[in-house]
């Protein structure tokens, strides 16, 4: 049944997104407050150009712990080699991505425009959905 579930059924539309000149603490601060694990990173032009996510966020508390770094932009750490989904992908090919990779979230891009995010939770939902 997942096989026949896209992952435009079940990904989040409603996105926070970071700039890459945006502060990694105003970053995190957002995270918190919006309980996420990741989030995309868009430019001046509304272009993917990364990713911002809790394992980001560790490098940046390793930094200021053992290096006394003050911080920094959300640019200096994020990961800007992140695949992409497109919305008509199964919830079944992307739940083998996740087993295969260390990823807890893929942008979804149509036509070169992001129009979501799909997340290890939202395979979760469409699991219970079908039982």
């Amino acid at each position: 049944m997942l096989r026949q579930i896209s992952v435009r059924s079940y990904m989040t539309t409603r996105l926070v997104s970071f700039t890459p000149e945006m502060s990694v603490y105003e970053a995190i601060r957002k995270m918190l407050e919006h309980k996420i694990t990741s989030a995309v990173v868009m430019d001046d032009h509304g272009k993917l150009v990364g990713s911002f996510s809790e394992s980001d966020c560790l490098r940046v508390a390793y930094h200021a712990g053992y290096h006394e770094d003050p911080g920094g932009k959300v640019r200096d750490y994020m990961a800007t080699d992140i695949p992409v989904i497109d919305p008509e992908t199964s919830i079944l090919d992307v739940t083998e991505m996740f087993m295969r990779e260390p990823y807890r979230s893929y942008p979804v891009m149509e036509d070169g425009v992001l129009v979501g995010v799909i997340s290890r939770v939202d395979v979760l939902r469409a699991l219970i959905a079908m039982a």
